[in-house]
């Protein structure tokens, strides 16, 4: 079913290109919203695949704004987004 969910850390390009390479195997298409804040992606999930998207997007630095983190993990995923970023503008 194709659901919508907000995501923190997303800024730019680099950042949407990172999500949309790192979850289409998983997820299939992956429609990164930049226009809005705090930034919204969406793509094709079963409930049964919440808590993977959820672990893959903190390990890329892109947390769900409904996730409840640690001042420590907030600064983990803060800093693993920009290296994301990096790379996603550099397979752009």
């Amino acid at each position: 079913m194709k659901q919508t969910f907000e995501v923190l850390n997303v800024k730019c390009g680099g950042c949407a290109n990172t999500l949309i390479t790192s979850l289409e195997k998983d997820f299939g298409k992956v429609e990164v919203n930049l226009n809005v804040t705090p930034r919204k992606i969406t793509l094709d999930i079963e409930e049964n695949q919440l808590d993977d998207l959820k672990t893959k997007l903190r390990g890329l630095g892109y947390p769900l704004t409904t996730d409840e983190l640690s001042g420590l993990q907030k600064a983990t995923t803060t800093a693993k987004s920009f290296v994301s970023c990096a790379i996603g503008k550099m397979n752009s």
